[in-house]
Order: C-alpha cells, then sequence, then structure tokens
C-alpha cells in the first residue's frame, strides 16, 4: 500500500505538468495570418532618453496580442556597447520583435547611440543571419535609428532597413534644449526655417539614405499649441526634409487628445494600432 504512493506521486505530477503544457498552448496568441504578413524580418524597438525598454511593452505586447508574433526578446546594451540577449528566435519565427534597452541611457551623443544601434543589428545578424529588419523609434530612440543609418550609408554588409516608424521624434530639437530660435517649417518639403546643430548634421542623409527602399511613417502628437509637450510639432515635421524624397514611401500621422502627450504616445492604442497595420500589415 505504502509503495504505490511514489507512484501516485509521480503520476499527478506527470498530469499537472501535461496541463500545463496544454494550457500553454492554448493561451497563446495564435498568429492571425488572414490580417498579417508572415515574414521571418525582425521589427527592433528604441527607447527615448532617460527611459527602457519598458517604455517599449505596451507596443509590443499590442502587436502579440493582435496575433502579428509569438516571438519577442530582448536586447540589452551596456555602456561598452557589449549586447546581452535574453530570449530566443526560433528558426522560421513569424515576425520576431526585439525590445531593445540601452543602460547608457542618457547619453545625448548621438553618434554613440548610433553605436549602440549598430551593436544590436550585428549581434542579431550574427546570432541568426538575418538580412533585413524593421526599426521603430521613440523620442531620442528616433536619433539613435537617424545617425545609424547616417553613420553606417555606406556599409553593405548590414541588414537592409525596410520599415521605419518614428514615434514623438524630436530631428530639429527639444523644446528647452537645441531648439533653434526660429522653428516654422515648410509645410509642403519639411525644410525647418532654421536648423539645429544635430539637424544640420543629418542633412547628409538627403543624398546618403538608401534610394527607394525605406517606408517611413512618422507619428507626432499635438495635445495643444502644436506640441506634444516637450517637442514641438515642427521639430518633428522636419524629419521629412531629411528622407522623404528618397524614401520608398513617408507618410506622417498627427495624434491628438490626452495620449497625445509626449511619454503617453508609446502608451496609446491608437500609435499601436497604426504601427501594426503599417509594420505588418497585409
Amino acid at each position: 500500500m505504502f509503495r504505490k504512493k511514489p507512484i501516485y506521486s509521480i503520476v499527478l505530477a506527470i498530469v499537472v505538468l501535461v496541463g500545463a503544457l496544454i494550457g500553454a498552448v492554448v493561451l497563446r496568441p495564435r498568429l492571425d495570418t488572414h490580417h498579417f504578413i508572415q515574414s521571418t524580418t525582425p521589427t527592433l524597438f528604441f527607447h527615448g532618453y532617460g527611459s527602457s525598454a519598458n517604455a517599449e511593452k505596451h507596443m509590443t505586447q499590442a502587436a502579440k496580442q493582435a496575433g502579428v508574433t509569438n516571438t519577442i526578446i530582448h536586447a540589452d546594451v551596456d555602456e561598452k556597447g557589449e549586447v546581452t540577449l535574453t530570449g530566443e528566435i526560433p528558426k522560421g519565427a513569424i515576425n520576431p520583435i526585439v525590445e531593445v534597452n540601452y543602460q547608457d541611457n542618457r547619453n545625448a551623443d548621438y553618434h554613440q547611440d548610433a553605436r549602440y544601434a549598430k551593436a544590436v543589428v550585428t549581434k542579431l545578424q550574427s546570432r541568426y543571419g538575418f538580412t533585413k529588419m524593421n526599426m521603430v523609434g521613440h523620442s531620442m530612440g528616433n536619433m539613435s535609428i537617424l545617425f545609424y543609418l547616417l553613420d553606417n550609408a555606406h556599409e553593405k554588409d548590414l541588414p537592409l532597413l525596410q520599415k521605419q516608424v518614428h514615434i514623438a521624434n524630436h530631428v530639429n530639437g527639444l523644446e528647452g534644449m537645441d531648439l533653434p530660435e526660429h522653428h516654422r517649417v515648410d509645410e509642403v518639403t519639411g525644410q525647418p526655417e532654421e536648423m539645429s546643430a544635430s539637424y544640420q548634421q543629418l542633412l547628409a542623409l538627403r543624398e546618403q539614405y538608401p534610394n527607394q527602399q525605406i517606408d517611413v511613417l512618422n507619428i507626432y502628437g499635438d495635445v495643444k499649441d502644436e506640441s506634444d509637450g516637450s517637442v514641438l510639432n515642427s521639430s518633428s515635421k522636419s524629419l521629412r526634409y531629411l528622407v522623404a524624397d528618397r524614401a520608398k514611401s513617408y507618410r506622417e500621422e498627427k495624434m491628438t487628445g490626452k495620449l497625445a502627450q509626449h511619454s503617453q504616445l508609446h502608451e496609446n492604442p491608437a500609435v499601436d494600432a497604426l504601427l501594426i497595420e503599417f509594420l505588418w500589415g497585409k
């Protein structure tokens, strides 16, 4: 009688384990193959100044819940540019997402931020052999992307950027920091009346930006007075002048209401819907 107890315990443990595995499969969101492309191209998310990968999670989880992907991994970059990947992208994974985290998250040297971005790209390329990618940036994360493109314009061995989403970008200056005194922008061309120092560096993109390769979505917020509370709309809209002529496509979207505030844009369901459709919609 007493000898049977260990057997019962083992059987019970197996039943519980199998039940847990079945539950995990059932609860995992199913991929929506009807509405979304089935691609192995990864999408990298970059957070803003003083922030972390936590700022990306509302967007990445929205994509997962919508049925875009079941694969989200984390890339942590230290101050030396060393990248640690947490999680695994299985072979053939559909629309994998990489949440990028900078430990050195208050570094306004955009060339250094670009080096951090490149470190993530080359780590993923080495590990998984990707040849294409998408990028999404919020606030200073946009500068990581733009300066990555600027500083690596002539490197042909890096993965090709396919789609680029900018959220709350401050390409021509940030209020209280490097915003030019005269900040009007040509509504047709996006050319700013006056240019910040970093914008002047990025002017080279008008000649170096990959020609007819990248689809660009530029999302900015207007809570009042044509500003998201931190970035003037004129600064955000100045992106057009840098990339639109050479982009495969260029699109701007203005968000309004309380969730159009600078730090709320990455928590905004309407923004989630925009980027999901743009990046993965059929």
